[in-house]
């Protein structure tokens, strides 16, 4: 497999962000499942500790599709660093890994 396939993981500030994400990475085929999940997050900003709802989401696709899936969350994001970070699947079920090519680009 060979890190054909990853997870690519990025927050919003709001479930209609994820909503809208979601749905525009559906659309364009670059993903084959987003899993949307309510977090808090606890980070430092501009010098500044801060606590915040966010909305994970756990984006299913190719690798080769890192890069337009990068570039479509930075398009879609209100966030001026939003975090977009890529987790190889270096195993799965062989099934659910070969819908993952069925339904993506």
């Amino acid at each position: 497999m060979s890190n054909q396939y990853s997870v690519v993981i990025t927050t919003v500030s709001s479930d209609d962000d994820a909503t809208n994400l979601a749905e525009v990475l559906l659309s364009k085929q670059l993903a084959a499942c987003v899993q949307v999940v309510p977090i808090k997050s606890h980070y430092t900003w501009k010098g500044s500790l801060n606590v915040d709802s966010e909305q994970l989401l756990m984006i299913k696709a190719k690798h080769s599709d890192f890069s337009a899936i990068q570039q479509c969350i930075v398009e879609n994001h209100s966030y001026e660093v939003p975090e977009i970070i890529e987790v190889p699947i270096t195993a799965g079920f062989p099934a659910y890994l070969s819908w993952i090519d069925e339904v993506t680009k």
